[in-house]
């Protein structure tokens, strides 16, 4: 794998030297890519530039766009290789006739790179020369023979390689360019250097999230028919002492079943569930997966028992019972019932319930010096919660807490009778780190860091913390109505769930040209300007020049009563007025509610904004 590089610009040609002297060359006026030994002459080049890294390639109207790794930020080492954080990225077109374009091309272009930029800009990403961070340690351990010889994007794990369709030009191209197809996942990654009992040791986490079935909170839920489930990650908890590498991994992901949430501006959209031979086809592909990477299931479910997430319960509890596997165990804990009022401790309820499976699934124990897997983690505890962020994130800290007590026990690290929780020290750190990993999965599908960090962070629930959730509350809906659109676009783009089709005209139709009814554009601006005529008349009453004060209160009823018609038509048309997705169209009313045995009264995605896809 190549490190350091040399971006040469010409004219002509993007060259990437490396230090062994075979440099790609990217043709700018074909696109094609070959093998050199040699740079352009000084005189032909236009700029150089330092890069740690080759993205990949997309491709839009003009031509293929080449994406390069500008910064990296070291996070640590594992088995002395190198960890790195993405700073910055640049993107770089091949074509250089972009001003020669009208301006509807331009700005057409233009969309196309702002989402691709805003992807790239708003997400973190980690990457290691050579160093598998797609893989957990278990797995690497059990590489084989050709595995470990073969390239090495070629032993990452799939669902994790963020830049698999980006990277596809350089994995499909007719010459070896291996050296530099760099993995990068996209999740979390901490390496933290520890002390207890004067003996340190390294502990962190490794999150990797999921690219298929990739989204926003309610652009993306549930599971499809290949059995890929919304926002599925994996976290593996580690710790490097002695030469020894121990490990422990948890997934979180969507309740798998057909169901979807409906933004129409209401605080908790309408929910749809859809429930049937489909629905059991795709669970049962799911968990054949899952099973087969990780071993036997154990589900923890922490949604309500009762209320607007009770049929979701009721769903995943059936389809359990219909895959009727004596490989999953299913678990239903209703976190906020056990939890109310403060009593966080009770979470300790489900670790004690769950303790002999903790016992019997283990860890992993991975001697490198003598290349040993010692121990082996032989199931893995899958939770969710309706989004898989806040309650999931809290009680896998907790679960993670209780393995890795055992697991310094066994190292000698903590002595037979000492409790993590008594290292001040070192449980600071440890919630820090889960906390900010919570944070990093929920940005990326909420838009906003993770609720009940406070407990994550300090072991308590507090006022304090409660008032941030509610801001970061207040902040989801507004992201999740009203800006989600163009983030789902985003990720469709990058991942490669949309590509143009080039078989038609370039720029004949814009996939972003959705014009929405007038009294839709309209509304907002009568509310704007009704919310400016009620303040004006409140704060200087004189204003209107009215010298009884019936005239004024009946004026002021008057801005009072267009405003609330206008918040009463915005709400019952309220799929009108939020932000949907441009690239891949969400399923139509009828779609969904063919597949849908459950509903709740509310609004439908509107009829132009459809998709012959199920949910």
């Amino acid at each position: 794998m190549y490190k350091d590089l040399k971006l040469y610009i010409t004219k002509n040609t993007y060259t990437i030297a490396t230090e062994s002297g075979s440099n790609l060359v990217v043709d700018r006026n074909t696109g094609n890519l070959s093998i050199s030994e040699s740079i352009p002459p000084t005189n032909e080049q236009e700029s150089a530039l330092n890069i740690y890294g080759l993205l990949g390639f997309i491709k839009f109207w003009t031509g293929d766009y080449m994406l390069t790794i500008t910064q990296r930020e070291l996070i640590g080492s594992i088995r002395g290789k190198s960890i790195y954080r993405v700073g910055s990225f640049q993107i770089l077109p091949l074509a250089h006739n972009l001003d020669s374009l009208n301006e509807n091309q331009k700005s057409q272009e233009q969309k196309f790179v702002n989402l691709l930029e805003s992807h790239l800009k708003n997400n973190t990403f980690y990457f290691s020369y050579d160093y598998d961070l797609t893989q957990s340690v278990q797995r690497q351990a059990l590489y084989n023979a050709e595995q470990l010889e073969g390239p090495f994007y070629k032993r990452a794990d799939e669902r994790f390689f963020w830049n698999r369709f980006v990277s596809t030009k350089l994995i499909e191209a007719k010459i070896d360019l291996s050296g530099f197809i760099l993995p990068v996942i996209q999740g979390f990654v901490e390496l933290n250097k520890c002390q207890i009992n004067n003996k340190e040791f390294v502990w962190g986490l490794i999150t990797r999230r999921s690219r298929h079935r990739p989204g926003t909170r309610y652009f993306s839920r549930g599971i499809d028919e290949h059995g890929h489930v919304s926002n599925f990650v994996e976290t593996e908890q580690f710790v490097l002492y002695n030469n020894q590498e121990l490990s422990y991994v948890q997934t979180r992901g969507s309740i798998p079943v057909f169901w979807a949430q409906v933004i129409n501006l209401k605080y908790t959209p309408r929910l749809w569930i859809g429930e049937n031979r489909k629905s059991l086809a795709a669970a049962r592909a799911h968990f054949d997966e899952q099973i087969r990477i990780y071993g036997p299931q154990i589900l923890v479910n922490l949604i309500n028992k009762k209320g607007y997430e009770l049929p979701m319960g009721q769903a995943y509890a059936r389809t359990v019972e219909q895959l009727n596997d004596p490989r999953i165990f299913y678990t239903h804990f209703d976190f906020h019932s056990e939890c109310s009022k403060m009593r966080w401790h009770r979470i300790q309820l489900l670790v004690d319930q769950l303790k002999d499976k903790l016992v019997e699934q283990g860890y992993t124990c991975y001697d490198v010096l003598n290349n040993n897997l010692k121990k082996m983690q032989t199931s893995v505890i899958r939770s969710n919660c309706m989004d898989c962020l806040d309650r999931t994130n809290v009680v896998q800290s907790t679960l993670a807490r209780w393995v890795l007590t055992q697991q310094l026990r066994d190292l000698g690290i903590l002595e037979t009778n000492q409790k993590l929780e008594d290292q001040p020290e070192f449980m600071q750190n440890y919630r820090n780190v889960w906390a900010d990993n919570a944070d990093g999965v929920s940005c990326v599908y909420s838009g906003t860091g993770a609720l009940k960090t406070d407990f994550t962070r300090t072991g308590q629930r507090t006022k304090m913390g409660a008032l941030k959730d509610l801001q970061n509350s207040i902040t989801r809906y507004v992201k999740n109505n009203f800006l989600d659109g163009n983030r789902q676009d985003a990720f469709d783009l990058f991942l490669g769930q949309y590509q143009l089709e080039y078989d038609q005209s370039p720029y004949a139709h814009s996939p972003f040209d959705i014009e929405k009814p007038l009294r839709v554009r309209v509304v907002p601006y009568i509310l704007i300007y009704a919310i400016f005529m009620l303040l004006l008349n409140i704060i200087h009453p004189n204003y209107s020049g009215f010298k009884s004060y019936t005239s004024y209160f009946l004026l002021l009823l008057f801005w009072i009563s267009v405003l609330i018609s206008g918040v009463n038509f915005a709400f019952k048309h309220g799929d009108q007025f939020v932000q949907w997705p441009c690239l891949v169209k969400l399923p139509s009313t009828e779609e969904i509610r063919e597949s849908s045995t459950f509903t709740e009264k509310g609004n439908m995605a509107p009829p132009e904004l459809q998709k012959e896809d199920i949910l």
